[in-house]
């Protein structure tokens, strides 16, 4: 954190128990995993199933969770359902954890 950003502790408490939440969300391997790849574009169940190496099942109850927090959204076309991020905070968390975790040098 840059030392110019102004925390106003008042905003931290009214804010702390919906970062909680957001964070349990996002706090499972599997789910980071949709998220990272939903950041490059719209995925279906089978697709991230086969990525993440478990059961179409499995996948769908993340997802279920993700769409439960608004995390994501999905779009049904034929037999297909399509899930994309659908909260920028999310998007934005995925890019910061991205950057720290995954770009860095050595």
């Amino acid at each position: 954190m840059s030392a110019h950003v102004s925390i106003d502790p008042e905003s931290m408490r009214a804010a702390a128990d919906e970062a909680s939440e957001f964070l349990k969300s996002l706090g499972n391997r599997h789910r980071l995993l949709i998220l990272c790849q939903l950041v490059q574009g719209e995925k279906s169940v089978g697709q991230l199933a086969e990525f993440l190496g478990i059961r179409d099942s499995t996948v769908s109850q993340h997802l279920a969770l993700l769409r439960r927090d608004r995390i994501i959204a999905g779009r049904r076309d034929g037999q297909t359902i399509w899930y994309r991020i659908e909260s920028q905070t999310a998007r934005q968390v995925m890019e910061v954890l991205y950057s720290s975790f995954c770009g860095r040098d050595g």
